[in-house]
This record gives structure tokens, sequence and C-alpha cells, in this order.
């Protein structure tokens, strides 16, 4: 296995690289590239960039020119639904974009040329990334996020959930636009903006790939300012726990 970890922020991918063994960076289409080993995995840690383009740009790099041959993309995202919470983490088992719409030349959601609306995780990935964020629920947690930032988020018992979530190249910030969304995929767990592109390339290459995601906020009015403070104060520490977690339980 060559593992690519793709993240959009740099908050969401702090200490991973400075964990890494013998660590090597190339720098290639405004993008650095960070390869060596984490916990005797070989690896290769990048960060999109925000939207679609962007996440679909560094997974194709990351195969074509670095040669991975499994591709993990962690994160955060907005709640989709009322049972989905801040601090909880959500595994995706498929992923769709939201925004496309080539209708009436092919279904809504459906990418063109493919005959496909949901694209399915890799199910060995995710339910190693499950084990892991399971593990990290009910064993680490507690010991890496402070009193203070649990109840300041809220994070009483955070939980695991594994289904669908959606990308679109938009930040979803009001409670009409979820139930919206809602309203067309009942199931919808979880919102970001990279996670369905990826998964796109993954199939098109025929990656594994999986996507996990910490939720920072409801998506609502208030997601702006939640995000930020979550990424800047949580989200860091979620997603080393878990990628080490996860690296640990692969090697």
């Amino acid at each position: 296995m060559r593992l690519g970890v793709i993240s959009a922020l740099a908050e969401e991918q702090q200490g991973l690289i400075e964990a890494m063994q013998s660590p090597y960076k190339l720098t290639h289409g405004m993008r650095d590239y960070t390869a060596g080993k984490l916990w005797e995995i070989d690896a290769v840690c990048v960060l999109s960039r925000i939207g679609k383009v962007a996440a679909a740009m560094t997974a194709s790099i990351l195969v074509e020119k670095f040669g991975v041959t499994h591709i993990v993309f962690t994160g955060v995202a907005g709640s989709a639904d009322n049972l989905v919470n801040v601090g909880d983490i959500v595994v995706a088992d498929s992923l769709l974009q939201h925004d496309i719409d080539a209708s009436p030349l092919f279904p809504r959601y459906q990418v063109p040329l493919t005959g496909l609306s949901h694209f399915e995780s890799d199910l060995d990935l995710s339910n190693r990334l499950g084990d892991a964020a399971s593990h990290f629920i009910e064993n680490t947690l507690h010991q890496v996020i402070e009193p203070a930032e649990k109840l300041e988020f809220g994070l009483v018992q955070p939980q695991l959930h594994r289904g669908l979530i959606a990308s679109g190249d938009q930040f979803i910030r009001s409670r009409a636009q979820i139930a919206l969304l809602k309203q067309a995929h009942p199931e919808l767990l979880a919102v970001e903006m990279e996670g369905a592109a990826v998964a796109q390339v993954c199939f098109e290459l025929g990656i594994p790939f999986t996507v996990i995601r910490t939720i920072s906020d409801k998506a609502n009015e208030e997601a702006a300012v939640d995000f930020m403070r979550f990424v800047k104060s949580v989200a860091s520490r979620y997603a080393f726990d878990l990628i080490k977690a996860f690296c640990k339980a692969s090697s």
C-alpha cells in the first residue's frame, strides 16, 4: 500500500507531516506533497485546497505522479441530519455531487457518461477507518480534547455514523439549503466541498478510497463562525489520531 492522505485545510492535516518518518517534499501544481512513512505505512500527504476541481486535481496527481494505491480524505463537514452533531464522525459509504445537474440529457445528480450518481467508497478501507474512529471516540478523545473545549462545542458523547456524504462548490450555511438537500436525499448525513470529486477520480482510475469527516457545524446560519472555531481548536487532533490508528491497524 502507498497511502495518499488528502485534507482541504492546513489545520486538518497539522501534525501528520510532523509525525512522518524520513519525509521529503515535492512541490507540483501549486501544492506541497510530502512523502515518507506514517506509522510504517508508505504515505504521501497533501492539502487539496477547497472545492471539487481542486480536490480532483490533487487526487489525480497523487495517483499519476506519486503512485499512491489507496486514498483517504480526512477533514471536517457540516451536519445534514438532526442526529449528527458537532464532534461526531461520519465515514462515507457513498458520495454524490449535490450541485451537478445535466438534465434533461442525463438524470439529475448523475455524473454524465458514468451512469452513476452515488460513488461507493472502498468497504475495507471504510471499515478500518470506522474501527479507528470507534477506538478514538471510546479511548482517546477524552485525552486529547480539553474539558473546556468539550463544553464549548458540546462534545458530550460523540458518535460514529456511516452513510451518504454530499459535496458541492458551495459552503452550506442555511437551514433552507439543508432542507432542500434532505428532501432530495433523505439519507444524507453530511455536506462538504471535496469528497465526491475525489470519489469520481478514484472510480475512474480504479483506486480504493474512503472519506472520513468530523462534524464542525450544523450547516446553518451560524456555520461559518462555528466552522472556523472548530477547525482551529479541534479538527487537527481528530485527524491526527484517526489516521494514526488507521495506519497502525494497516501496517
